[in-house]
């Protein structure tokens, strides 16, 4: 059973180094992560829509500027260099669906993970099962990520009030890369969503796309 899991693994880790080769050629998407568990991954679709067509007015990455989700358990996994996760409610990381996430993150992936309110605790708990030698620790406002397009000297924006606690940035490292970014009493997603959709103010939605692009251009610099 090891020696075909081994052989399935050195296969999934060729299709993922020929899916990145390939996309340095293409337009940026990013990947909505379909989790089980009964949380809403699926919520504010036009978020992504938004975010991609603000990084390519902002920066000099060409985007793909559409929604799309994928499961863990699907190849399509690893064409992306970044994935999104959101959601109010439970999250549940499968044996095989923690193998593959490791296996993405581990060979140039990168999470974004946005709090909704809602799926802290269970996050915490499932990405353990990703990185159980590792420890999501607070990025401090001095981090690289905070800086490297738009300046954010508080760190992540208040996009929403939630328990009206101090917004947090965490991250999981591997061999020194930031692979796990998750964002809690936050939620900048919600402002890249249509405006309506949320009713947010036009500073508070360039905040969060500001900060959007910073994940982008951090992720795909580093």
């Amino acid at each position: 059973m090891k020696k075909y899991l081994s052989l399935y693994c050195c296969f999934i880790v060729l299709v993922h180094a020929l899916s990145f080769a390939q996309s340095t050629n293409s337009a940026l998407k990013i990947g909505r992560l379909k989790y089980n568990g009964g949380g809403d991954w699926y919520n504010d679709p036009s978020a992504e829509v938004n975010l991609l067509n603000f990084v390519q007015k902002q920066t000099l990455i060409t985007t793909e500027s559409k929604y799309e989700f994928v499961e863990i358990s699907s190849e399509k996994l690893f064409t992306y260099p970044i994935i999104f996760m959101t959601g109010h409610g439970t999250i549940k990381f499968s044996e095989l669906d923690a193998e593959r996430l490791r296996l993405y993150l581990t060979n140039g992936g990168f999470l974004f993970a946005d709090d909704d309110y809602g799926m802290d605790k269970s996050f915490r708990q499932e990405i353990k099962k990703v990185f159980p030698e590792s420890e999501l620790v607070e990025l401090p406002y001095s981090h690289g990520l905070f800086h490297c397009h738009f300046d954010f000297p508080n760190g992540v924006p208040k996009t929403h009030k939630h328990d009206e606690k101090t917004p947090q940035s965490f991250g999981i490292f591997y061999e020194g890369r930031l692979v796990v970014l998750y964002t809690y009493e936050s939620n900048p997603s919600d402002g890249w969503a249509d405006v309506e959709v949320h009713g947010d103010s036009p500073l508070t939605r360039d905040e969060a796309l500001k900060f959007g692009t910073n994940v982008v251009v951090w992720a795909l610099t580093h």
